[in-house]
């Protein structure tokens, strides 16, 4: 898909308190003209059409089209002596040759997530107004000057032209960086953290970094539970609820910097693996201490369980997905739980969320507090167990059938 956006001249530019320095100012630790580009990148477009003034700083041009978040698209740039208007034909007439048979208009400073593009479905019509995006046919944009057009359109989004609308523009991107599968526990947890991203975002901290914050807490709470007493459980399960926070920060802080990656993935997977292990260690140590061996047989049974999970899940992970997107595993699974019939599978869709870290914090806490540790450690144990097997089972269901290889495929293609 082809994606179109012109540039302004300089006179209009010098309207948003910075001129041509705005095309490049900071939205959310990201420079504004290359956030747009590098969203319909992100949004399955693979050829982008630029359009620029003759006035227009070439030093911009070049940082813009040359990023790195840009890499692998087609990218072609067209000097106008004249102004560009969308709503006039003879615009469109003068690029003519350089658009595709359909193609995303997209306005220089509309700020949104890579959802709401790839959302857009072609419009038999043209807009009355051009300042949001739409998917329109080039027949229409040339040949088609008196069609009716669209007096109302309602794309998600932000119109950045001030200064004031690049802090809206950010709460926007952050309010909108989870994933489309949260659930009601991720959702607040990603409440919480809204503040922190876009402090986060303005700076040289990375996702990464936030991450190994997050394993660094999680020792914390270890070595607490490790005490084995009450108000060292609920320091605990306190420090471990943050450390899922940071787990959350971490994702929300890569899309919305055009972060992600396949090591990123990786990462944040193993410290995850770490930080419930270091966490049912400090567990069964301090029950240890406080009610007798009886717990060490629990205990063990519960990180044993935890260590085969993990090695399965790496196994069906490297199965199901290209090594380059390993993130998408997860997605991936859901619907395939979705669509199977299988009672199994019914039963496991309703249930596994449980398992996420994000939720898993949540009922941490309940229990410490409300003094169930105990039976939290024996319901672990067993569900720690159940996993690594319901995993074996599922690797042989979907992803050694080739009927269900075939499914993942088209899945993968629909995501």
């Amino acid at each position: 898909m082809q994606a179109v956006i012109a540039i302004p001249e300089l006179p209009e530019l010098r309207k948003y308190l910075g001129g041509k320095e705005f095309l490049t100012r900071e939205v959310a630790g990201v420079p504004l003209l290359i956030r747009v580009l590098a969203t319909a990148v992100r949004a399955g477009v693979d050829s982008l059409l630029v359009i620029w003034p003759e006035n227009t700083d070439r030093a911009i041009c070049k940082r813009c089209v040359s990023s790195p978040l840009l890499r692998g698209v087609k990218v072609r740039e067209l000097i106008t002596s004249r102004p560009f208007d969308p709503r006039q034909t003879a615009s469109w007439n003068a690029v003519a040759d350089s658009l595709e048979d359909q193609f995303l208009w997209l306005p220089w400073n509309w700020v949104t997530h890579k959802r709401a593009l790839a959302e857009i479905s072609l419009s038999p019509v043209l807009p009355a107004k051009w300042d949001a995006p739409v998917l329109i046919s080039r027949r229409a944009a040339v040949h088609s000057p008196r069609i009716r057009v669209v007096s109302r359109w309602n794309a998600e989004g932000v119109s950045v032209t001030s200064l004031k609308r690049i802090a809206t523009a950010e709460r926007f991107l952050v309010a909108h960086s989870g994933k489309p599968s949260d659930g009601i526990y991720s959702k607040f947890n990603r409440l919480l953290c809204r503040p922190w991203v876009r402090w986060l975002a303005h700076t040289r901290v990375t996702p990464n970094w936030v991450t190994l914050a997050g394993l660094a807490v999680a020792v914390l709470a270890a070595f607490f539970y490790a005490r084995g007493l009450y108000a060292s459980y609920v320091a605990g399960a306190l420090l471990f609820f943050v450390s899922g926070l940071f787990d959350e920060i971490d994702g929300m802080l890569a899309r919305i910097k055009f972060r992600e990656s396949a090591f990123g993935t990786w990462f944040e997977g193993f410290v995850d693996n770490a930080t419930y292990l270091l966490l049912f260690a400090g567990m069964t140590i301090g029950l240890y201490r406080q009610r007798g061996r009886a717990e060490l047989i629990y205990g063990l049974a519960l990180i044993i369980g935890c260590v085969l999970s993990v090695v399965a899940v790496a196994w069906q992970r490297k199965m199901s997905t290209a090594p380059e997107r390993p993130h998408e595993y997860a997605g991936q699974l859901n619907r395939l739980l979705e669509t199977d019939s299988n009672v199994i599978s019914k039963v496991v869709r309703q249930i596994h969320i449980f398992i996420k870290k994000g939720v898993a914090i949540h009922y941490v806490l309940i229990f410490t507090v409300a003094g169930g540790l105990p039976l939290f450690l024996r319901l672990a144990a067993i569900a720690a167990n159940l996993t690594w097997i319901l995993v074996l089972y599922f690797n042989r269901r979907f992803f050694r059938n080739r009927d269900f290889q075939s499914t993942v495929e088209d899945l993968s293609k629909a995501a």
